[in-house]
């Protein structure tokens, strides 16, 4: 066998090692990409979170000289412009509950997750890394995008409006696992576009999960968007 097919055939086993049982190790997704809000975009068929960061939400606005401004839809505009157009690399170790790909995005060397809080129009998600905070200085300082007037912080906006709703949901039926028409077994979590209207029918296969790695362990995968 030539060194070339050798080499060939080791990464392929690589990558099947990868995802044997899961991401065991930081994998890379690379391509054009477009913005779907202030803090998650989609690359080819994979739908990414931006890691440590957390913009306002589409429909959030904020408060500036006492008028308010739609801060969600200038951040999905703010982040459109930092990723699409160009060739984008993301590199992810772990999912979010929705299956989302929690991921660092760079464009020509640039970390697009760090831009989005230097201009001011993201948090740093320090309840989770410290990872941009320094940039959520500047920007604080600097008074650029939310640090110039008033705002909600995203996660207390999201609380405020959905919390006690998605608290409800998940007592009864946390994760739903559910079975197409086709027989592909999907699971839906609180908060996502199809959970309100599963309804579980174990006689079809169909159950509750407490998580989604539960989920996943049953051969339930997260639905395609």
């Amino acid at each position: 066998m030539s060194q070339a097919r050798l080499g060939w055939g080791c990464a392929l086993l690589g990558t099947a090692l990868l995802f044997a049982n899961g991401i065991a190790h930081a994998a890379a997704l690379q391509g054009r990409a477009h913005a779907i809000d202030g803090d998650s975009l989609r690359l080819g068929d994979e739908e990414i979170r931006l890691q440590g960061i957390d913009a306002p939400e589409a429909r959030q606005a904020c408060t500036r000289d006492g008028h308010d401004w739609a801060c969600g839809r200038v951040a999905a505009q703010a982040l459109a412009e930092l990723v699409e157009g160009g060739e984008l690399r993301c590199t992810y170790d772990d999912r979010d509950a929705y299956g989302r790909a929690l991921a660092t995005c760079t464009r020509d060397g640039r970390d697009v997750n760090a831009a989005m809080v230097e201009r001011g129009l993201a948090l740093a998600y320090r309840h989770y890394t410290e990872r941009y905070a320094a940039e959520e200085d500047r920007a604080r300082q600097a008074r650029r995008g939310l640090w110039a007037g008033e705002f909600e912080a995203p996660w207390r906006w999201r609380h405020a409006r959905h919390g006690d709703a998605a608290a409800g949901a998940a007592a009864s039926c946390r994760i739903k696992g559910n079975v197409s028409r086709s027989g592909a077994r999907i699971y839906h979590v609180p908060g996502s576009r199809d959970y309100d209207a599963v309804r579980i029918d174990p006689a079809r296969g169909e159950r509750c999960f407490d998580s989604v790695e539960e989920a996943r362990g049953a051969g339930f995968r997260a639905p395609r968007r």
